[in-house]
């Protein structure tokens, strides 16, 4: 993906797409170049108008569910009910054992 990335800042800045622009820009950004995948993509654009491309390209947004107040009470509403219904077994079963110790 940075390789592509690489590609959108060249292009943005007006630089001219070839290996040794991309190769400065993607080392500036830390990242071990693969020789082979520059040479791929050069040759993957030659005739391409990025500009077109990227008119043309579908964007679909991935954006993280939202949660409402709505369903953060409802969350905490269902864990308050858990905890009280441990309470009461917790309670019933003192309640046995207290039994068993005055018949026991």
């Amino acid at each position: 993906m940075e390789y592509v990335y690489a590609v959108l800042l060249l292009h943005h800045a007006g630089k001219e797409i070839n290996e040794d622009n991309l190769k400065s820009v993607l080392e500036a950004a830390g990242v071990n170049v693969d020789d082979a995948k520059v040479k791929a993509l050069v040759s993957a654009l030659e005739g391409i108008d990025i500009d077109e491309a990227i008119s043309k390209a579908t964007f679909v947004p991935t954006a993280a569910p939202t949660v409402t107040t709505t369903e953060v009470k409802e969350e905490e509403e269902k864990k308050e009910e858990e905890k009280k219904e441990e309470e009461e077994e917790k309670a019933e079963e003192e309640a046995l054992e207290g039994l068993g110790a005055l018949f026991g």
